[in-house]
Parts: structure tokens; C-alpha cells; sequence
């Protein structure tokens, strides 16, 4: 027994010194859920080894892993990252990125992600987003991301709307692929019972094959849908 114990202690100690003198390997870059890359791995290695002063050939002992995750969390086009060192030296990083849901197209161009966020364009990849046009402020992003979010998560809104306008009096309007008609929302309030107002309208003038006749459908009075003809 003391032979055996002696022999597990010696072994431990063996492979702690191994692992306390390990280098650090390049970069193992593992992107999970989106499959559009905004941002690549080449992107990902370098931000780790700009912000551990080469990082490659380095102690592994000598990472603070949670310094690197915040490097990468404080990239703009990353939502997520896991950081972590396997045994044979290989640093591994797991990377979500942002979602964008809408593409504000104002005096700045730049995205709105599916957290409500800002999220720049990317040079790696564009997403097919509705715009968003009109009077729009970085940091009051509310109204926008509301309706954006709902474009986002229903069926019929996601195949048909290709812009999202707001006022300079926070109304917000949609414009529909194919429609000539305006979409005046008004403000966020009863939203789903407007998109329902909007879906029935859609629908009934599909089948009678007028939508090409209206300028304007008011969706901000309750229980109507006020429409303006050509």
C-alpha cells in the first residue's frame, strides 16, 4: 500500500511539473450556432494573441483564461466565449457571435442584434435583414428592436417586410416586398393585434387581387384598418 501510494504521488507530481512547463499551441477556434462568420477565426487568433503579448510557445500556466474571454467579449461582433486549455497544450475558444435582426441604413449603417443591441457591419459577411430608415439613435434602439424582433419571429412578416421606418415622431412604418402601399403602425402599443389587423387585410387582398390599389394601410386604430386608394 505505501508502495502504491508513493507510486500515485510520484506520478501526480511527475505530471504536474509535465504540465506546469507545457507551451501554449496556436489557437483552436470553434464557432457554435450561426454559420455566417462576421468575424473569422483568423480575426478570433488574433485578438487572443494581441491580448497575451504573443500567447503562442507561452507557459500554460501563465494564461488567466478569464482575461482572454473578456477580450473576445469585447469584441462588438461576439456574444459569447469560452476560453480553455486542453492537456497537450491547445487553446481552444468557443465563440457564439451576434445575431443581427435588422440593418439600420441612416447617416450610420450598422446592425440591431437579437439582443436589442448594436453590432457593426462586417466585412466577412452581409445579412439579408429588413432596413431600417429614418430618424434612428444608436442609443434609443427600444421601438425599432420591438417591431424588428417580431419581423424576426413571425412567418408572414419575415417574408414580407423589407423595411422598418421610424418617424421623427416615433411612429414606425413597414414597407412590404412587392406592395406599393405604406404600413403605418404608429406607436409599438398592441402590436400583435395590429400584425393580426395587418395579415387579415393582406390576406383579403391577395385573394381579390387588389393590393395594388392603396397608398397607405393605418393599422394605429383599434379594431380597423384604415386604408388610402391610389
Amino acid at each position: 500500500m505505501f508502495v502504491l501510494l508513493g507510486l500515485v504521488v510520484f506520478l501526480f507530481a511527475f505530471a504536474s511539473a509535465r504540465n506546469s512547463v507545457r507551451t501554449v499551441s496556436k489557437p483552436n477556434v470553434k464557432f457554435v450556432g450561426e454559420n455566417n462568420l462576421f468575424i473569422t477565426n483568423e480575426n478570433v487568433s488574433k485578438l487572443l494573441i494581441q491580448n497575451f503579448k504573443g500567447l503562442i510557445n507561452i507557459p500554460k500556466e501563465t494564461l488567466v483564461l478569464n482575461e482572454l474571454e473578456n477580450a473576445l467579449k469585447s469584441n462588438p461582433m461576439i456574444k459569447k466565449a469560452e476560453v480553455y486549455v486542453a492537456v497537450d497544450g491547445t487553446l481552444n475558444a468557443e465563440i457564439e457571435q451576434k445575431s443581427p435582426i435588422a440593418r439600420v441604413s441612416t447617416n450610420e449603417s450598422y446592425y440591431i442584434d437579437d439582443d436589442g443591441f448594436y453590432m457593426p457591419l462586417s466585412h466577412n459577411f452581409s445579412a439579408r435583414v429588413p432596413l431600417v430608415t429614418g430618424f434612428v439613435e444608436k442609443n434609443d434602439l427600444k421601438n425599432i428592436y420591438i417591431v424588428a424582433n417580431k419581423v424576426n419571429n413571425d412567418e408572414f412578416l419575415k417574408k414580407h417586410v423589407v423595411e422598418i421606418r421610424q418617424g421623427i415622431d416615433k411612429d414606425v412604418y413597414l414597407k412590404l416586398r412587392q406592395c406599393q402601399f405604406l404600413v403605418q403602425l404608429g406607436d409599438v402599443a398592441f402590436l400583435d393585434k395590429k400584425i393580426n389587423n395587418l395579415k387579415a387585410f393582406y390576406q383579403k387582398n391577395l385573394k381579390e387581387k387588389t393590393l395594388d390599389s392603396y397608398s397607405k394601410v393605418n393599422l394605429q386604430f383599434d379594431n380597423q384598418v384604415v386604408c388610402t386608394k391610389i
